[in-house]
């Protein structure tokens, strides 16, 4: 239904705080959400917290009318409202943004923004009239800078499209807008204007709902946390009083000093050496490996870790140097090669490089050895699902069969097939590129035991982490990379997250020394 006003409006409905009483709701076989009761006021924001499966998702599709609660009521200022459809969630000043905004493509972002109510004039889009309210719009929310009326669906980036998500939202007058992980695919910039909009639409009274597995995300921005396990509230308190720590043992019952494992036995034995490589991300980088080992890479955003990875996988070209394997000089020239020589990549974006999200979990499990299955064109479909069956369990992926799409399943389960992908082509050297992104603390916590067991049993692991803690934790070694060199190299017993930095920024400190030295000789 189209708009026939010739001027557009938006804004902000009055604060309203949404009051949750005894909300529960069970499918098959689980109790999504028990006897949950919470207030999400007018003028903060609120975290919600928990591992997958805490009934995060649940609460948040109730809230904008996806699902029915089985029991339990919702209000804004003690009136009682009843959602049968997202439509009437919305009418009511309630938006969710879920992780992948609905953008339509093949029309512009004001049309994106303002879809169902376009102005007309004289029966035909007044287009004048919409992309200046909409320009109007951006500079009021200083976003003008980064996104325009006149661009086009289909070439918007991730965190473009969630502006738009917002801006939808807000010009239909807003009163309680739900976030779910909303920084996921985005840089520190642009995270850092989501946040700088988020305090501002709080400072105008909305109600504000953040969920993310991002514990420093959570005690930078939000007001209160309210922490969710296996479908029960378990406690909601300022985000003042908590730590990271304080909430992961709320979430998972357990503190974080005991997420990680480092019970493996490294071996003296050296199975991956590499001299000497160089690239066009890379100068002279030398490191080693042996069997039962994790090493840690360590860096800031564009060291060179992740391209340093898929050069010794064979994704990337390398210019210059050796890969030993085992004592012996191999060449590689393609993940294939890698692959038969005994070497695996479970890549940083697992969706987009590591998965076919459309096939079955069987169909992910067994991709690298279906060729060894193989014979005079027929694959032995009883022996792969045999394989995978073996490292799906063993890598307690939580499916309801192996022909579930993996699509459908947790970022942590999904991880997990990707290792038992691996696991079932026992490589020699596995390479974990962020192997934790995206994914809850008690499926990291599964992850980390997973890596010390892979360890346990010989494997050599190079492990690729942007979270500090983890690479101390998990690593028995690290190398810290800045600007595609490698800067330094720590034993376990001497990794400090200052340490980390200072060799991850030392091209940096030594810049910043230059000029101060210069400045103090043109002032002497």
């Amino acid at each position: 239904m189209e708009r026939k006003e010739d001027n557009l409006s938006s804004g902000i409905n009055p604060p309203g705080t949404l009051e949750i009483r005894h909300i529960s709701k069970a499918f098959p076989n689980v109790q999504a959400l028990d006897d949950v009761s919470l207030d999400i006021r007018a003028g903060e924001v609120l975290a919600f917290v928990g591992e997958n499966g805490a009934g995060k998702s649940t609460l948040l599709k109730i809230i904008n009318g996806d699902y029915q609660p089985d029991s339990g009521t919702m209000s804004i200022d003690g009136e009682q409202l009843s959602f049968p459809n997202p439509y009437i969630a919305h009418k009511a000043g309630i938006r969710v943004i879920y992780q992948e905004p609905e953008i339509i493509s093949g029309v512009d972002v004001a049309e994106n923004i303002w879809v169902g109510e376009l102005p007309m004039k004289n029966g035909f889009l007044d287009r004048k009239t919409l992309y200046a309210t909409v320009r109007k719009s951006l500079q009021e929310y200083g976003f003008d800078g980064i996104l325009q009326p006149e661009m086009m669906g289909d070439q918007l980036s991730a965190a473009q499209r969630q502006l738009v998500e917002i801006m939808r939202a807000l010009k239909s007058g807003v009163r309680v807008l739900a976030l779910d992980e909303p920084t996921s695919s985005l840089s520190d910039d642009e995270v850092e204007r989501l946040f700088k909009l988020v305090r501002q639409l709080r400072s105008q009274g909305l109600a504000i709902i953040y969920v993310s597995h991002r514990l420093a995300e959570i005690l930078t921005l939000c007001d209160r946390i309210a922490v969710l396990r296996d479908g029960r509230l378990i406690t909601v308190k300022p985000a003042a009083e908590l730590d990271d720590h304080e909430i992961v043992h709320l979430m998972v019952g357990r503190e974080l000093k005991d997420i990680f494992n480092r019970t493996h036995i490294v071996s003296d034995r050296e199975v991956l050496r590499v001299e000497n490589v160089n690239s066009r991300w890379h100068h002279d980088v030398n490191f080693h490996i042996n069997a039962g080992e994790v090493v840690g890479f360590s860096g800031l955003i564009g060291a060179g870790r992740s391209e340093l990875a898929k050069v010794i996988f064979g994704d990337l070209k390398k210019e210059s140097g050796n890969i030993y394997l085992d004592g012996t000089d191999i060449s590689i020239n393609s993940p294939d090669d890698a692959i038969s020589k005994g070497i695996g990549l479970a890549p940083e974006d697992r969706k987009k490089e590591g998965l076919v999200l459309i096939r079955s979990v069987l169909e992910n499990a067994s991709l690298v050895i279906v060729k060894q299955l193989t014979k005079l064109g027929f694959v032995n479909r009883k022996r792969e699902r045999e394989i995978a069956t073996q490292f799906v369990d063993k890598m307690n992926v939580k499916t309801p069969s192996l022909e579930q799409q993996i699509g459908k399943l947790s970022g942590g389960n999904q991880q997990k097939v990707v290792l038992a992908r691996w696991l079932a082509a026992k490589p020699k050297v596995l390479i974990l590129d962020e192997p934790t992104r995206g994914i809850d603390v008690g499926a990291k916590a599964e992850i980390y035991k997973l890596i010390d067991e892979l360890a346990g049993e010989g494997l050599a692991i190079m492990f690729i982490s942007s979270e500090l803690p983890e690479i101390i934790g998990l690593s028995d070694r690290v190398y810290v990379m800045c600007n595609g060199r490698i800067t330094g190299e720590l034993a376990h017993n001497e990794l400090t997250e200052e340490k980390l930095l200072e060799l991850s920024m030392v091209d940096e400190l030594a810049e910043s020394a230059k000029i101060k030295n210069t400045t103090e000789k043109v002032n002497l």
